[in-house]
């Protein structure tokens, strides 16, 4: 895909669980820029994929769903390397009426080297105060996807990235 368009970057959001030096091998092979595990992986998990990526210049994007305890796996996983660290409030917990605004913000507050990413619940009503925290990257799925108008959804979420 990235043969086929200049300037982007492919995440692929493969949530890894085992096997990850071999899983982020196959999708740097057809062209992942930054690939994602999960959070509540093993370390050595974690670690295998975090030297594969970046052997191979690329990223790895932790996915902390599910992962009972931010601070304490955030800091760990900063200290292992990875580039991102990416909260993220799955559907079953937004149905609830949780966002994501929380964690990042705990977060954004612990980590000295990774940068911080963010999705779930993120919507054109909802995204200035995710990109007031100065996140590192925003990812908006369903916000844009399930929205009456996806046009009008991504070029509103794209403003307010862009601060307009």
């Amino acid at each position: 895909m990235a043969d086929n368009i200049s300037n982007v970057k492919v995440l692929a959001d493969m949530k890894i669980m085992d096997a990850a030096d071999y899983e982020v091998s196959q999708a740097i092979k057809f062209g992942a820029d930054v690939i994602t595990i999960l959070g509540v992986a093993e370390d050595a998990s974690i670690k295998a994929a975090i030297e594969e990526a970046h052997k191979n210049n690329k990223q790895l994007l932790v996915d902390m769903i599910a992962v009972q305890d931010l601070e304490k796996r955030a800091k760990e996983l900063d200290e292992m390397g990875a580039d991102y660290i990416a909260v993220h409030t799955g559907y079953d917990l937004q149905a609830e009426g949780q966002s994501p605004l929380e964690s990042l913000r705990t977060v954004k507050s612990v980590i000295k080297n990774s940068k911080v990413a963010v999705a779930g619940g993120i919507k054109p009503d909802t995204i200035k105060e995710i990109v007031a925290e100065s996140p590192d990257l925003v990812i908006v799925g369903g916000g844009i996807a399930n929205a009456d108008d996806p046009v009008e959804a991504a070029k509103q979420c794209r403003a307010a990235i862009e601060g307009k």
